[in-house]
């Protein structure tokens, strides 16, 4: 679910600090198009594209993988097949999982 590898490269090429900017950059827009995903089904496809973006640049493989198939299916014209409640369910299993270890690369020398 998650990519850890990612996350310690991550990590490693930008500091603790940045690392720690980088998360909470992350939770906050991310939270926020999550938790507006889907109101407007003209942006649907963007909403998922910048997602998947910020998903996979910290590591959340399955939660990235499962918007790039919604933002297939926009750009497809079949926006109404995305499964909205799976992707909501995968950020916050993501989310769950991730948090559980963060502090091994907040702390980490």
């Amino acid at each position: 679910m998650i990519d850890w590898e990612r996350v310690a490269e991550l990590r490693s090429e930008i500091g603790a600090e940045g690392f720690a900017e980088v998360l909470e950059l992350f939770l906050d827009e991310v939270e926020s198009v999550v938790m507006n995903l889907g109101r407007k089904p003209d942006k649907l496809g963007d909403e998922l594209h910048f997602l998947k973006g910020s998903a996979w640049n910290l590591g959340f493989r399955d939660f990235g993988a499962i918007c790039q198939d919604g933002e297939r299916r926009c750009a497809a014209g079949n926006a109404a097949t995305v499964d909205i409640p799976a992707v909501l369910d995968c950020y916050g299993r993501s989310k769950e999982i991730f948090m559980g270890r963060v502090d091994e690369f907040l702390s980490a020398a």
